[in-house]
């Protein structure tokens, strides 16, 4: 054998690096909300708060309204406030249903109408209990007679004085009954994409419950909810969308050169196992977002901790951008 060489040049030696085999608890995966960009908005937080009391001040003067009226006791209670499109909110009904259409005077003709929607056979049991018979007609869906119409209407009349007085100066002018239609699919209360608040509620009459809800076009309220208000103006709107995006937390990696393994090699690891590391001994590390290198960096301590200091930055192209 010949004399061995001697090596000075350590910067180009691989790293040696022990991966140690572990049980590990595998994260449960993140619940991830889907967002359909095809909605301009959706409801502040603030304008939702409001909304909610007002529609809860609503639900405890229907209540007692009605248990006035049909002489049993009643209770209405306010579920949720969402904000729709006019077409999922008539997809969310049943196709056969009992639909109060509602102007209000500060309303313009191109804001659409208010709906209030309840079962039919809900109507028929408070109209039977207020002309003094029982409240189960569970399983009738017809048309409402004269007499009955005008019963209704009567109820709905005062239920919409009810909403001005809960809501306030959100909802200008004064609101009265136009119809009633009974198929969901064919009452055009507005246009399929306007933006409509939804309302859902509980009506409990006596033993019985049933699900009503309330859609009031956004346009007729959101104006009067004050500056917070997202659809006021869209002048600054990419601003606002880079300030919001410049504050979602993302997950930044320091890491060595990858190294080649073959799946068998994967599906073999036992504990004690060395894999070689391709990266050179004195080669700074890359800082990775997303999987694209944004820089580098070289490994320090930083009292009981490990950090990472940057000493080059990659620029942004569109090749690399996370």
């Amino acid at each position: 054998m010949g004399p061995r060489k001697r090596l000075t040049d350590t910067a180009h030696l691989p790293i040696v690096a022990a991966v140690t085999v572990q049980d590990l608890e595998v994260p449960a995966p993140k619940a991830v909300e889907a967002y359909d960009f095809r909605r301009p908005t959706t409801l502040a937080r603030e304008h939702s708060r409001i909304l909610e009391v007002g529609f809860e001040t609503f639900a405890r003067q229907w209540g007692t309204q009605l248990t006035a009226k049909v002489r049993v006791k009643s209770t209405v209670t306010s579920e949720s406030v969402i904000m729709q499109t006019y077409d999922e909110y008539a997809a969310s009904l049943p196709s056969t249903t009992s639909m109060i259409l509602c102007v209000a005077e500060g309303m313009s003709a191109s804001s659409g109408k208010m709906v209030i929607q309840f079962p039919t056979a809900a109507a028929l049991g408070w109209v039977a209990r207020m002309l003094g018979g029982h409240g189960d007609k569970s399983g009738l869906e017809r048309k409402f007679t004269p007499l009955e119409y005008a019963l209704i209407k009567s109820l709905m009349d005062e239920a919409l004085e009810d909403l001005s007085y809960s809501l306030g100066g959100l909802l200008r002018g004064n609101a009265r009954v136009e119809a009633i239609q009974y198929n969901s699919q064919f009452a055009q209360a507005a246009a399929t994409t306007d933006l409509m608040i939804v309302v859902a509620f509980t009506v409990r009459v006596g033993d019985s419950a049933s699900d009503a809800t309330l859609a009031i076009p956004a346009d007729a309220l959101l104006p009067q909810l004050g500056a917070v208000n997202p659809m006021a103006s869209s002048a600054n709107a990419a601003e606002l969308v880079r300030g919001q995006i410049g504050q979602v937390p993302l997950d930044v990696a320091v890491r060595l050169a990858p190294a080649a393994v073959t799946p068998a090699r994967i599906l073999n690891l036992a504990v004690g196992d060395t894999i070689f590391l391709p990266h050179p001994e004195h080669k700074p590390f890359d800082v990775a977002v997303g999987g694209k290198n944004l820089a580098q960096a070289m490994v320090v301590r930083k009292g009981s901790r490990v950090a990472a200091r940057i000493v080059t930055t990659t620029s942004l192209t569109e090749e690399n951008r996370p």
